[in-house]
């Protein structure tokens, strides 16, 4: 790695560093309503910013890259779904959390439910953002800056002096050094900072990933062009170019109404890690107008998070590699020095953002959720002081783990599968809560208990496991939420609540709504479905006979 890939490196990574302190610099950081909500007062571009970056990371960039790479443009389902999954935050899920002027889903659930149940879903968020999602970012963060940066040549022989491989020490060196800074972001400067320092590495990010595909696509027409690289690689993968899953792909059609749709709709409407820097917002207004901005920004995902990883196969198919390794080695081969440093650069600003952001919301669960509801007469200063205390623990223990996912086959599918542990029941709660005045908060309960156990069960033990497998997760997934719905329905039936509950407007801010969000959410959802339909080949779902 040159000198002048160090240089570019350490120079946009400071940048950002310096322009988010100076502009947050006044910020109030010691109350509640300032670290954990940026005082409400995001804007729609800080709020599109920090959503998309937020999402980004390296668990996208490096996961889905690696699904591309194994299963062809069928994995953009994840893209092109979210952007649905957007428009129904805007429209239905944004204007009922603001109007209750939480701070965190768990908050909400108390709102409609009881304090019993806001503890039970404080802790699932809590488990699973320690055991689960910190650790996948941290390590799938490393694992791309390993092949990026080519970080084990120039660490040189200092791991076989310390007796450890090189590759491990360098994974372990990584993930501790973005934990350390992504720490100091989130636990010193709330949630405006990290959506600033989002926001920033987004434009980043976005451009990087753009330049990617480019450089990619001249490479693989041997210095002829990108229009020349585009036609050989669809020449070379034509039947890859399919928006359907095969059968026997990560992501079956079948299933994306199904799981798929279900883990998307909880990941932008419900999963408090995203959508903590809407709570932020300044009005409903802002708010909608960010959520959809994100979700037109999304339609571009398939160019940076899917294109990629196909080029990549058409590079590195005959070289045994794993699907994980192959977008670090596509952006090593086909950056310039000055790029590659810069493109670092911005992969460390998506690993610091999502990491941040998760470290943040974990901090806002425990602090808001666990500590006042235990300490109500608590002042402002050892509620956030509580927050940050937590935060560190959280972030050394994500830390320790991260490494050990490194025997992991395919990362991005792990993820997803993961996520439907917490996903699944916590959204059910919260569409029946939504949608339903008499369900009472022991069917709240007994759903996200029942739901977390039986997709646990499901996914480890012997012979849930087998059943599991014969049936898709994600179907599996779909099957659970559905019977967790059923289930509440009928506790709801036979032990309704006394009277029906009816939100308040808690007038934290203003709940007039953006005179656009309708037809801009049906542009969004048209375009998605045309783009779903123009690489639709149905012949894979035939059997061959």
């Amino acid at each position: 790695m040159g000198a002048i890939t160090i240089f570019w490196f350490l120079f946009f990574t400071s940048l950002v560093g310096v322009l988010t302190w100076w502009i947050t610099r006044r910020d109030d950081h010691a109350s509640s309503s300032g670290y954990f909500l940026g005082g409400r007062s995001l804007t729609f571009p800080l709020i599109a910013g920090s959503l998309l970056l937020t999402n980004l990371s390296t668990e996208q960039m490096v996961g889905l890259n690696g699904a591309a790479f194994t299963d062809g443009l069928c994995v953009m389902v994840w893209e092109v779904v979210a952007v649905v999954a957007l428009v129904f935050m805007a429209w239905f899920f944004l204007p009922r959390f603001l109007k209750s002027g939480v701070a965190t889903v768990p908050q909400y659930l108390e709102i409609r439910f009881d304090h019993q149940t806001q503890v039970i879903t404080n802790i699932i968020f809590l488990v699973a953002y320690v055991g689960i999602l910190l650790p996948i970012i941290l390590y799938t963060g490393a694992r791309g800056m390993l092949d990026i940066l080519d970080v084990t040549s120039l660490l040189g022989s200092l791991p076989e002096r310390l007796n450890m491989d090189p590759e491990t020490f360098a994974l372990v060196l990584i993930v501790w050094m973005v934990g350390i800074i992504g720490s100091i972001y989130a636990l010193f400067g709330g949630l405006r900072t990290v959506a600033v320092s989002d926001t920033l590495n987004g434009i980043g990010l976005l451009v990087g990933g753009l330049l990617i595909t480019y450089y990619a696509l001249n490479a693989l027409s041997g210095g002829e062009g990108v229009a020349a690289g585009a036609d050989l690689l669809w020449k070379e993968q034509e039947d890859r170019f399919n928006s359907v899953g095969s059968n026997q792909s990560s992501v079956p059609f079948g299933s994306i109404f199904a799981g798929i749709f279900l883990l998307n709709l909880f990941y932008w409407t419900t999963n408090q890690q995203i959508i903590q820097r809407t709570f932020g917002a300044s009005s409903l207004a802002e708010g909608q107008k960010g959520v959809l901005l994100t979700g037109a920004f999304k339609l571009l995902g398939p160019l940076y998070l899917v294109i990629p990883g196909m080029i990549a196969y058409s590079m590195f198919a005959g070289d045994d590699i794993k699907a994980d390794k192959a977008y670090g080695l596509l952006v090593n081969r086909v950056l310039p020095g000055p790029l590659t440093g810069f493109f670092a650069a911005a992969m460390i600003g998506a690993i610091l953002s999502s990491f941040n952001s998760a470290l943040n919301s974990a901090c806002t669960l425990f602090s808001l959720g666990l500590y006042k509801s235990a300490k109500p007469n608590a002042s402002e200063q050892s509620v956030v002081r509580s927050g940050k205390w937590f935060g560190w623990i959280v972030a050394v223990v994500a830390m320790t783990i991260a490494p050990l996912l490194a025997q992991t086959t395919s990362i991005f599918g792990y993820l997803q599968k993961m996520n439907g542990m917490y996903f699944i029941p916590i959204f059910a709660v919260v569409i029946v809560g939504m949608l339903t005045r008499r369900v009472p908060p022991i069917a709240a309960k007994i759903g996200l208990v029942t739901g977390f156990v039986v997709i646990a069960v499901g996914y480890f033990v012997s012979p849930f496991d087998a059943i599991v497998a014969s049936v898709h997760d994600f179907h599996f997934l779909g099957m659970v939420f559905a019977w967790l719905v059923i289930l509440m329905l009928v506790i709801g039936e036979v032990r309704p609540r006394e009277t029906e509950f009816i939100q308040e407007d808690a007038k934290a801010v203003d709940m007039t709504p953006w005179r656009l969000a309708t037809p801009a959410g049906i542009a969004l959802i048209v375009i998605v479905i045309a783009i779903y339909v123009s690489f639709a080949d149905f012949s894979v779902l035939t059997p061959k006979t």
